[in-house]
């Protein structure tokens, strides 16, 4: 496709063809239900038997598949077409922005005839600008938007066509009437219920999914404001959990999806046990957001029906806060803790950060991007013979991810970066500061009611042992879990997970916490209570960059 082609395409064309076929769709559903009641129920519940009859009714149902076939088929024609000028739209944008900032900068558009084949911009004419770094560059870089709008136009033209040509040969061949492009939906009962999709043509215009989040940020920049407002709204489920987008786009996005998984789970017929579990989740959050005072704001980082679901909740905007806390929790921690337990010891967090220093603004998010493992059985250490680091490690990867995002996305001076782990979050936050390239490229970690953190040294994490800070009440039973081949539960200083963060050997500094009840598992949650003793105010001067306030406690 050429410059003049994409300049002077019309998208608007397309989705009016589309609002045609989902008429049609429509019509077909009439006869379909019109089919069902007068014929095909009256003949399979009148009674009548033998061979005839089951012959006809297998004749009458394979008419009724054809009639829900041809509705699918249609719809689908409908959705492609809307895929396609969707991202028509953005290839069509991004050429005029590439032209009109080529204009403005003096050079030349020379490709402006169809079938045009020069170069899309002039050389440079100023005997001065040629030897000029920085305009051999921006004319260099600005040529490149071009071809690459041109390019991406002719690869969406070519997959749309092929996909309308497809169209026509099942039309053609009679394939069309056939169940080859549906599938049933097992939530909803007969008749099927068609999956409509189109071709994901706009994921062609993001960069890849190995991209890492300072690239995301760099490609969001390059978009236009009504381009960057089009993919929010269009689509969010590309949008919304993108690392290294802007903590503002993410919170829009976001709160879209939500508004859809609300939709999606409430209206179906039927949940099993772990979907219950992610709609209350999604209740819970909303909750949080509609109860939410604006100070701090509270947005919605992350939402996500993955897995056992995932959530992450900003109290404060960490794209222009000073001092940023990334809170991972541990066992038991389901999607409804985030709008729940863990959206209120997030939020105790970012309270505490600022009595310690109220000329900073502070943001303290609840990242629950992982799938942790369910909680203790009454403290009972048996349980913990199914767990493994695996849901840590996967975790961990993720996390590296998310705080790599958080650098990417943030605005002004670095903010001081906090990475904060509790119970087996600390072993999440523990192996994504040992993977390489920087780990969590945190300032400082805290782990707190840790059973390790998969290393036997602080210095294993990445930013200095002066920076990894611990707190290990005395009567938390999950600081005491003994490794698996020991017998006792505090024998020597190794634990489930490697050394004992709080020992004197794993080299970390250990602050005051209370020591709480003792024989209960209650001492493992008062971290991050504001009635809990030493620890939340000690942690929030960690967060808030004041470590020489902190209150120590001797090591194990």
């Amino acid at each position: 496709m050429d410059l003049a082609a994409l300049r002077d395409a019309d998208p608007h064309a397309l989705p009016d063809q589309a609002e045609s076929y989902e008429h049609l769709a429509a019509a077909f559903q009439g006869h379909a239900d019109e089919w069902q009641s007068d014929v095909l129920e009256r003949t399979t519940g009148s009674g009548w038997l033998g061979s005839a009859a089951d012959a006809c009714r297998r004749a009458l149902q394979q008419t009724d598949d054809r009639l829900i076939a041809a509705r699918a088929e249609l719809r689908r024609i409908a959705a492609c077409l809307r895929a396609g000028a969707d991202a028509l739209r953005l290839a069509q944008a991004e050429l005029a922005s590439a032209l009109a900032e080529a204009r403005a900068a003096g050079f030349v558009v020379t490709a402006e005839r169809s079938g045009d084949g020069t170069a899309p911009l002039a050389p440079i004419a100023s005997e001065a600008e040629r030897h000029d770094p920085d305009a051999r560059a921006r004319h260099a870089g600005l040529t490149q938007r071009v071809r690459a709008a041109l390019d991406q136009a002719d690869a969406l033209d070519r997959a749309l066509a092929d996909q309308l040509a497809g169209f026509t040969r099942a039309a053609a061949d009679g394939s069309g009437l056939t169940e080859r492009g549906y599938a049933a939906d097992p939530l909803v009962p007969a008749p099927l219920s068609p999956a409509v999709t189109a071709p994901d043509f706009l994921t062609g215009f993001l960069p890849p999914p190995s991209a890492s989040p300072a690239a995301v940020a760099a490609w969001w920049r390059t978009l236009l404001p009504d381009q960057q407002q089009y993919l929010i709204t269009t689509r969010p489920d590309l949008i919304g959990n993108r690392d290294g987008l802007p903590a503002t786009v993410r919170d829009q996005a976001n709160r879209l999806l939500l508004e859809q998984y609300l939709t999606r789970f409430a209206t179906r017929t039927w949940l099993c046990a772990a979907d219950q579990l992610k709609l209350a989740g999604f209740r819970a959050i909303q909750d949080r957001l509609d109860r939410s005072p604006d100070t701090p704001p509270v947005l919605l980082y992350g939402i996500s029906a993955e897995g056992q679901g995932r959530g992450i909740l900003s109290f404060g905007n960490p794209d222009t806060a000073s001092n940023v806390s990334a809170y991972v929790p541990g066992l038991g921690t389901e999607l409804r803790c985030v709008g729940g337990k863990d959206g209120d010891r997030a939020m105790s967090v970012w309270r505490a950060a600022m009595r310690a220093d109220p000329t900073r603004p502070t943001a303290s998010l609840v990242w629950l991007g992982y799938d942790p493992p369910p909680g203790l059985d009454k403290g009972d250490p048996e349980s913990l013979d199914v767990m493994g680091e695996q849901r840590a490690r996967s975790g961990a990867e993720d996390y590296d991810r998310f705080m790599a995002g958080l650098r990417a996305g943030h605005e002004g001076p670095p903010a001081h970066l906090v990475a904060l782990g509790h119970s087996y979050g600390s072993l999440a936050v523990g192996l994504a500061a040992q993977r390489p390239a920087g780990g969590t490229q945190a300032d400082d970690i805290i782990l707190i009611g840790s059973p390790g953190t998969g290393t036997d040294s602080a210095t294993h994490l990445g930013v200095g042992t002066g920076h990894v800070w611990v707190g290990a009440a005395d009567n938390d039973p999950v600081t005491y879990l003994p490794a698996p081949e020991q017998l006792l539960p505090g024998e020597g200083d190794q634990r489930w997970f490697g050394r004992d963060p709080a020992s004197e050997r794993f080299g970390a500094h250990r602050f005051a916490v209370a020591d709480g009840p003792p024989n209960s598992f209650a001492a493992h949650s008062n971290y991050l209570d504001p009635v809990g003793g030493a620890s939340l105010p000690n942690i929030g001067q960690i967060v808030a960059g004041h470590p020489e306030n902190v209150r120590s406690q001797s090591p194990r």
